[in-house]
């Protein structure tokens, strides 16, 4: 596991004139619920971080010091995927590079009338399928704030550039981003008025295959080589 940090410097009380894509559901991190739903969520967590070799990676951030509730940090749900596909029809054998963002742990720190101070650990699992060409991908995620009414505040974008070992098809990588900076009016104005979402950039494409819940997997397929070498131990 490899760990970088991004740096943002948000001047979130100027509107920005940016978009979103639209918002159909979130993947939020922490906050309440339960029952049945929650425990088919745990279990997928339990199994993919067995699979993975991240059950024992701790995500959790410090806690900080606050007069009131954070700014709720989320994946937006229609960029929580990265899934290059070099045909029209969506097949495993035709993905290139691929990425998901399976953590995140959020802290955030204000008191009196200061700003809001928000930092962010994000775990990204990335992959190389059968029709990545090389063994390096730079990746482009951003941060965005945004008000209670989803109004965008700010965005910002960030590169993640990757470079897979001899003989892997996928890797992880932790982000830490710091310096969200969310200015208050006054000392009523708490973090709950407040969003942090984060999410790979993505074409309207890629977006349209997140809404629609098709799955490849981060390491979807195997690497041009292996199935090359394949091909011609079948005769193909």
């Amino acid at each position: 596991m490899r760990r970088t940090a991004a740096h943002v410097a948000f001047v979130a009380s100027a509107a920005l004139t940016l978009l979103l894509p639209a918002a159909h559901a979130f993947a939020q991190t922490g906050g309440g619920g339960g029952g049945g739903q929650q425990d088919d969520e745990d279990e997928k967590t339990r199994k993919r971080n067995e699979e993975w070799g991240t059950g024992g990676q701790n995500l959790a951030l410090p806690q900080l010091r606050n007069a009131g509730p954070c700014p709720y940090v989320k994946v937006l749900y229609d960029a929580a995927r990265y899934v290059e596909m070099k045909s029209p029809t969506p097949a495993s054998a035709s993905v290139g590079f691929t990425g998901e963002i399976e953590d995140l742990s959020s802290a955030c720190e204000y008191k009196n009338d200061q700003p809001i101070k928000v930092q962010a650990r994000v775990l990204f699992e990335l992959g190389r399928g059968p029709m990545a060409g090389g063994d390096h991908k730079t990746y482009r995620y951003w941060v965005a704030v945004t008000d209670r009414d989803k109004a965008v505040l700010a965005k910002e974008y960030f590169d993640l550039p990757v470079t897979f070992p001899v003989g892997q098809d996928r890797v992880e990588r932790t982000e830490d981003i710091f310096g969200i900076t969310i200015p208050r009016a006054d000392l009523k104005v708490s973090g709950a008025n407040f969003e942090v979402l984060i999410g790979f950039d993505v074409t309207p494409e890629m977006a349209d295959f997140n809404r629609q819940g098709e799955r490849f997997r981060v390491n979807a397929g195997v690497t041009t080589a292996q199935a090359s070498s394949a091909g011609a131990s079948t005769g193909q």
